[in-house]
């Protein structure tokens, strides 16, 4: 079986947007391993957050890896206005309008690892014909769409579900990341389920009354122990 090291990576959209980019110099001297930035549409999700100018703007100021998340129907304009490269992973969602397979080959030939994510209600069946192309399977634990929403009865048992999907399928190298109210101690649990990238927002890494060095740490301590 593959080996893999836990992973946390930080949303952006939870962070203190007016001072950003001392956030992401606090996250960097934290030992963050990743920014997740989420770009929405108003479509695929009610809400509107960053696009690709500010993701662009981000690759200026951090060496961090990006954690690209695209919750849009149609995300092959935005795709391609963006800086990404081998560093930084690039995830779209399996109930997007378009095609999946045109949209992956794009990803991997500016050398990023390509992510596929599905909604709480998907079935890990639909990225079933997929699997030759992804890097890592990114599962919703919340109804997507808004910072702090909260978690759905039950869904942490499908880390374990796809895990399984993925290893009976001889595709033990893709990771699995799990985002939406992602507490140190349901990371914990569900890295034992075989979850290794953690995104963590309002529920594990940005606290109003905590240091993000503290915060950090201790979610840490959770996955890597």
């Amino acid at each position: 079986m593959t080996e893999r090291k836990n992973k946390i990576s930080a949303s952006i959209m939870c962070a203190d947007l007016l001072n950003l980019s001392g956030q992401i110099k606090e996250l960097e001297e934290s030992g963050i391993d990743m920014l997740h930035i989420d770009i929405m549409d108003g479509s695929f999700v009610p809400n509107l957050t960053f696009g690709p100018d500010f993701v662009n703007a981000i690759k200026k100021i951090t060496k961090l890896p990006l954690d690209i998340h695209l919750l849009m129907d149609h995300p092959r304009v935005i795709l391609r206005s963006m800086n990404f490269d081998s560093r930084d992973i690039v995830t779209i969602h399996a109930e997007c309008k378009e095609s999946i397979m045109e949209n992956a080959a794009f990803v991997k030939q500016r050398g990023a690892r390509f992510g596929l994510a599905l909604n709480p209600d998907s079935s890990i069946e639909e990225i079933k014909k997929y699997l030759p192309y992804i890097d890592v399977v990114l599962l919703m634990l919340i109804i997507p769409g808004f910072a702090g929403s909260s978690l759905i009865h039950g869904i942490m048992e499908k880390v374990g579900e796809t895990r399984r999907f993925l290893d009976t399928h001889h595709f033990d190298n893709i990771e699995i990341a799990v985002d939406g109210s992602v507490s140190p101690e349901r990371a914990r649990y569900m890295r034992d389920l075989g979850a290794t990238i953690f995104v963590g927002g309002t529920a594990g890494i940005f606290k109003k009354e905590k240091a993000l060095k503290e915060t950090v740490k201790n979610f840490n301590l959770q996955i890597n122990d």
